[in-house]
């Protein structure tokens, strides 16, 4: 179950943030998720609310993926979302966009100095 170490990696990343910029709480964590990643978005949300527990830094934190949709490029000029066959010469177009899994936004609170 790799959903587990990237509900992980989002935790330490938000948490690496947040301490480098003196935050006091993480409001929000927001990550986008390619359709192609093989990840299911509601498992790391799952995993997410039970790695943030017991940090109160990260008390009331939201998770939120959005869905990032597959597209591929071809060298014969198709830009598209076939994944698999190109529709313009029937080569294996390459995937540009929809693999990735990136955290976008990290919403946190700051104390007054």
């Amino acid at each position: 179950m790799h959903e587990y170490s990237i509900a992980y990696d989002i935790y330490t990343t938000a948490r690496r943030a947040a301490l480098d910029n003196s935050a006091k709480e993480v409001k929000g964590v927001c990550v986008d998720v390619g359709r192609m990643a093989m990840v299911n978005p509601e498992q790391v949300e799952f995993l997410f609310n039970i790695i943030i527990e017991d940090d109160p830094l990260f008390a009331g934190a939201r998770l939120s993926c959005r869905d990032i949709e597959a597209r591929t490029r071809c060298s014969c000029g198709y830009e598209g979302s076939e994944r698999f066959v190109c529709p313009g010469c029937g080569k294996l177009p390459e995937v540009v966009a929809g693999m990735e899994i990136v955290v976008t936004n990290i919403e946190i609170e700051v104390g007054e100095e």
